[in-house]
């Protein structure tokens, strides 16, 4: 049997993170962990190949190669999909589609020849066996959640490392949080399964052992999900970084009670985890009640991030624009909490009603939903898919203003000053070959290159960071590549807070 892997084209959004890409030369920023899994989950003796679009383009050639197509594919990947789907049908090849898009979206893709719903430890064992026997079933559904004891080894062999500028491995799925915008529990459920231990040192040895020394996403919907379970993970993972010549650097998701546990900060810092993403949403409390947001209404937002700053992890948060409970001020409310609080890299949405959420079914009950949404929540036209109880435009605009204003030359590098003030990290990374060539890279792209406001402020964030910042150099680099990627993405000088405006923001601070 012969497979061919299509990863389609993701949109391009905060996480695509091209623009960076170009800055430190690679092709994309993370593998296809879900394409990887399934293969590994076949018949070893099938022949497979991947095709990542991220990457680079694919041939009919490839195409009729295969016996079977699997298209593995999440929402913000719609577009590409459909156009891979198409092609696929145009040239007679058999399809196969699996990932959350199809789960949300099956009834737009009615025309794959088998689709599988659900989590593939469940179903893809069934399916290989009747693919093989010439009798596969147009619906694969797992109808339950299962374990993570046995999950196999990606194949990393059907990718070439030096494409990416992360890795990536799953620890665990699920979120015991229900919050009523996110599909998470309704794709991976509200009781948090983890692997063994072994099973992810496994999985770390086999990345170390083909030449990884980069950075690793651990793309678990709530890392700290079962602390008593991570914190044991933890340990096994500073073990197996004591042995190693060379550290690697971790990253991953969590829910803001992390800054009330400090021995799981500890641990997560001393296991080498330098970044987490959390989901912030809002500052304001009436909005967070409204989507039951709970465990970010029972303490201090502010005083949470400048925790987990200050035992060495930056703080990346995601941010919701568009709820009931959204006060008119909201807008500049954003960019204040933003600003103040030093999140470099804020990831900011506006609110999008997911098929199966409770959001969903509230909208739908209440007839205030529009239309499908695109998967992108950055897309003005495709995310907002409800009518809002605030004018729909003055939240567009709002929106608008808020990106272009927190991705402005001056406001970025500002807040990157603001966020090396507090940010203490309690590990020494070892630069590489590589860091020193992609610095380098950044004095060209960010230095000279781009335009003139952003420039003048590069170099001066170049300048404080030698002066006072050493030994958070290598983060504070990073951080300005990632801006240059924001930048051209939502930055509009039309739209962006003038110096005039920034009396509220005035800080001692030496980018004026």
């Amino acid at each position: 049997m012969k497979i061919l892997f299509v990863y389609p084209r993701v949109s391009e959004t905060f996480w695509s993170f091209r623009h960076a890409l170009r800055v430190v030369r690679r092709k994309a920023a993370f593998p296809p962990l879900g394409a990887l899994s399934v293969a590994a989950m076949l018949p070893a003796s099938w022949q497979m190949r991947l095709v990542d679009l991220n990457v680079r383009e694919m041939s009919d050639a490839e195409l009729l190669w295969a016996d079977y197509v699997f298209v593995s594919a999440m929402l913000a990947q719609r577009e590409s999909t459909r156009a891979v789907v198409d092609r696929c049908r145009g040239l007679g090849v058999k399809t196969v589609g699996g990932g959350p898009l199809f789960s949300s979206c099956r009834d737009e893709f009615r025309d794959l020849d088998h689709l599988v719903i659900g989590e593939g430890e469940a179903v893809v064992g069934r399916l290989a066996s009747d693919l093989e026997n010439g009798v596969p079933k147009p619906l694969y559904e797992a109808g339950s959640y299962p374990s993570l004891d046995n999950v196999p080894i990606p194949r990393w062999d059907l990718i070439d490392f030096k494409d990416y500028a992360s890795m990536s491995i799953q620890f665990s799925r699920g979120c015991p949080f229900d919050c009523e915008f996110c599909d998470i529990i309704v794709l991976n459920g509200r009781v948090p399964r983890t692997k063994p231990n072994g099973q992810v040192i496994a999985e770390l040895d086999a990345l170390y052992d083909r030449g990884w020394r980069g950075s690793v996403f651990i793309v678990d919907d709530n890392f700290i999900g079962n602390k008593q379970k991570v914190k044991s993970l933890l340990r096994e993972i500073i073990a197996w970084q004591s042995v190693k010549k060379h550290r690697l650097t971790f990253f991953t998701e969590a829910s803001v009670n992390l800054a009330d546990d400090v021995e799981l900060m500890n641990l997560m810092v001393a296991a080498g985890f330098n970044k987490v993403f959390l989901g912030l949403e809002t500052p304001s409390e009436a909005s967070l009640k409204e989507c039951g947001k709970a465990q970010n209404l029972r303490r201090s937002l502010s005083e949470s991030v400048c925790a987990i700053h200050a035992h060495g992890m930056a703080v990346m948060g995601g941010f919701i624009i568009g709820f009931d409970n959204d006060p008119p001020d909201i807008f500049q409310r954003q960019v204040n909490f933003i600003q103040k609080n030093g999140i470099v890299t804020a990831m900011i949405g506006l609110l999008t009603a997911l098929p199966g959420t409770r959001l969903y079914k509230r909208l739908e009950e209440e007839g205030r939903l529009l239309f499908k949404a695109s998967g992108n929540n950055t897309d003005v036209s495709g995310s907002l898919n409800f009518t809002p109880r605030m004018d729909r435009q003055t939240i567009i605009d709002g929106y608008k203003w808020v990106m272009s204003t927190i991705y402005s030359p001056e406001m970025y590098y500002r807040r990157i000053l603001a966020f090396l003030k507090n940010y203490r990290p309690r590990v020494e990374v070892k630069l590489e070959r590589n860091d020193l060539f992609t610095f380098l890279r950044s004095l060209y792209y960010l230095g000279i290159a781009d335009l003139k406001p952003s420039r003048e402020y590069y170099w001066k964030l170049i300048q404080e960071g030698v002066s006072k910042y050493h030994q958070s150099f290598s983060d504070m680099v990073t951080m300005a590549i990632y801006g240059y990627h924001f930048r051209r993405l939502f930055w509009s000088p039309k739209l962006s807070l003038n110096p005039g405006e920034w009396n509220w923001l005035k800080t001692d601070d030496p980018v004026e």
